[in-house]
């Protein structure tokens, strides 16, 4: 679907709550992105609605591709949950376009690893607190842990926290805050 800058968060971010959105930003003069288009398409198809292309024409929505720091194109972005969780610029081929896509359908890491720590009995008031959607209290748990974790202990709570940093994303203000004080106590 073309998507502009009147319809980008219904269609997109809106959408990408329940399906992933693939956003393809091109122009009509730009020969790589002719390369790539059909590429996504057809890789998009093959995953039968498990993901969504939308398409912005960079000329006509110059305010999208600057609030998303496009500076090259063709540029992908993929968003889940309203924002983006992996992007490249440049064409690419088909077999890295489907192993890109594969990774952007594959389940979360915190999803994962939230259920490895369900599965083997480990952390299990930070495993309450995820279940209970309060990230925040499974974080200060991580934190406390550290201190008394042996070497592989710490690197188990290190990675669930850098999933949980993933889920939450970068720019989510609690993730700077954790991210320095996981850095601390791991150091």
């Amino acid at each position: 679907m073309d998507v502009t800058e009147q319809t980008f968060d219904d269609d997109v971010v809106s959408r990408s709550s329940s399906t992933p959105v693939v956003v393809d930003f091109w122009a009509a003069w730009c020969g790589p992105c002719r390369t790539l288009t059909p590429i996504l398409e057809q890789e998009i198809d093959a995953h039968g609605g498990a993901v969504v292309l939308a398409k912005v024409d960079v000329d006509a929505n110059p305010g999208l591709a600057a609030r998303f720091g496009v500076s090259g194109i063709p540029a992908v972005k993929a968003f889940r949950d309203g924002r983006v969780v992996a992007e490249f610029v440049g064409a690419r081929s088909p077999a890295s376009v489907r192993s890109w896509l594969e990774d952007v359908l594959a389940p979360p890491r915190a999803d994962t690893l939230v259920e490895e720590l369900r599965e083997s009995g480990e952390l299990p008031d930070v495993v309450v607190a995820l279940d209970e959607g309060d990230v925040e209290r499974a974080l200060e748990l991580i934190l406390e842990a550290v201190p008394i974790a042996d070497q592989a202990g710490r690197e188990r709570l290190r990675e669930v926290a850098v999933a949980l940093f993933d889920r939450l994303g970068h720019d989510d203000p609690t993730v700077a805050g954790y991210r320095r004080r996981l850095a601390s106590a791991l150091y």
